[in-house]
């Protein structure tokens, strides 16, 4: 008696439903990491923006001052106004409300009043506490957003995006300082 050994190779059907079972298992795997469509960085640098200017809200109501917020391209940072010297200068010693710069990939675009403003790359020329000229650049300088000692502010719009994923939050702040955190994700 011969025995006839049979090699048994996979079918089609068998490598298919494999392939599909993998393929199934991959794409959960790459919705609940967040590659596609989910970006917490982007709504996390939203967020804070927006704690950053109600802390500036909440120091000007309670100290009395009046501050901006000047926006970059890549960052913003917070002024304050001088009212004996009718100047705007950086805030100095302010750890909270100092310069903040985004990540490489992502951008500010900003609406006031409906219009759109053209961001600098670079911060523009402030009066220094210690350097008062009488004929400066600074003398011209004035804030995109300024922040009452009210607690009102310039409504605006802002739109914070990532240019490489397509992909963007809005802000919204009313003349009373309400900001609304518009996520895609939530809509």
């Amino acid at each position: 008696m011969k025995l006839h050994r049979r090699s048994r190779a996979f079918t089609l059907i068998e490598i298919l439903v494999v392939v599909s079972i993998i393929a199934v298992v991959m794409s959960i795997a790459v919705l609940s990491l967040g590659v596609l469509g989910d970006d917490r960085d982007l709504r996390e640098e939203g967020r804070r923006l927006v704690a950053l200017v109600q802390v500036a809200q909440d120091e000007a109501v309670m100290q009395g001052r009046e501050f901006g917020i000047e926006f970059m391209t890549g960052g913003f940072r917070f002024v304050e106004f001088d009212p004996l010297l009718n100047t705007w200068s950086e805030l100095i010693g302010d750890d909270t409300l100092r310069m903040r710069e985004l990540p490489e990939e992502m951008e500010f675009e900003l609406w006031v009043e409906g219009q759109r403003v053209l961001l600098d790359p670079e911060p523009a020329e402030t009066e220094s506490p210690d350097e008062m000229t009488s004929v400066s650049v600074a003398e011209n300088y004035a804030p995109h957003i300024l922040v009452f000692s009210s607690g009102d502010m310039t409504p605006f719009e802002l739109r914070v995006q990532r240019q490489d994923l397509d992909q963007l939050i809005v802000l919204e702040s009313n003349l009373l300082g309400d900001i609304k955190f518009q996520d895609p994700e939530d809509r």
